[in-house]
């Protein structure tokens, strides 16, 4: 299949997909970003990472669209300045951390910028701190932290108990909330209109860009309702086949420039690809 003649702005997905397995920002990736802004293609980026988690990326990339963090629970001008919040009622919350803990997992709260934590050696903590690039705050008891939490976010390492939570939660809570894994590892539990689809809307919206005219790269079942409000759709080499299957075209894994090449071969074409290697 091919992307669509006219490509106003491409929109990633940040983890599994724009960075590589080591959480790095390539050379190359970088080079396809800048390659897009000579060819006058926006780019955006979407993740369920906190915004100030993905302030790293704003000088390197030259970041100039609004950044859409908590999978669209929140978003960050390039000025970092944070807007459009959209918080989780605080009985959806409490709710949430019971129904996490009774599957077994661990829950994290989001709120505002501040992430907190039960545990400081809980499963994946240390990891995810180093990816976002700051420390969570840990509490004994989640108690006010409930008040204007954004994200909520269960975590194990058994990733069929996590399976058997976001089923869980979808049952439980039907629409009143968006529920889905951004890692096989990690269930996300957010507002019902935070997810990477109406970022999609918004961006279209604010940047005056049809839906036709957006190409959106990702590698999780998250990044499926994007795909879903995009001309064309790309899913990562590593992304399970349940997300290949819906997407437009497959690139390589991220863990082997998969992003770059997907800017490379579908979004700048042919003439790039003869540019790049003359005979």
């Amino acid at each position: 299949m091919h992307a669509p003649r006219k490509i106003s702005l491409v929109l990633s997905d940040v983890d599994g997909t724009l960075v590589n397995a080591d959480k790095v920002l390539t050379p190359r990736a970088r080079q396809a970003v800048s390659r897009l802004r000579d060819a006058n293609i926006r780019f955006a980026v979407t993740s369920g990472r906190p915004p100030r988690g993905m302030e790293m990326l704003i000088e390197p990339l030259q970041l100039d669209t609004p950044i859409a963090g908590f999978n669209g629970g929140m978003f960050m001008s390039e000025k970092r300045e944070c807007f459009e919040e959209k918080k989780l009622p605080e009985d959806v919350v409490g709710e949430a951390i019971e129904l996490i803990r009774s599957h077994g997992l661990e829950p994290w709260v989001y709120s505002g910028n501040a992430w907190f934590v039960p545990a400081w050696n809980g499963a994946h903590v240390r990891h995810e701190s180093s990816t976002v690039q700051f420390a969570p705050t840990v509490v004994a008891d989640f108690g006010t932290t409930i008040q204007g939490a954004i994200k909520v976010v269960g975590v194990s390492d058994d990733l069929d108990a996590v399976q058997r939570c976001t089923t869980a939660s979808k049952t439980l809570f039907g629409q009143r909330v968006s529920a889905s894994r951004s890692q096989p590892y990690y269930l996300d539990i957010t507002h019902r209109d935070a997810n990477k689809g109406a970022v999609a809307e918004y961006l279209a919206g604010v940047l005056n860009i049809p839906f036709e005219e957006i190409v959106t790269i990702g590698d999780g079942l998250n990044d499926v309702l994007m795909f879903r409000k995009s001309g064309f759709s790309i899913a990562m080499g590593n992304a399970a086949e349940a997300v290949k299957s819906v997407a437009s075209a497959t690139t390589d894994s991220h863990a082997n420039e998969g992003f770059a090449k997907a800017i490379e071969q579908f979004v700048l074409g042919e003439d790039f690809i003869r540019q790049a290697n003359p005979e």
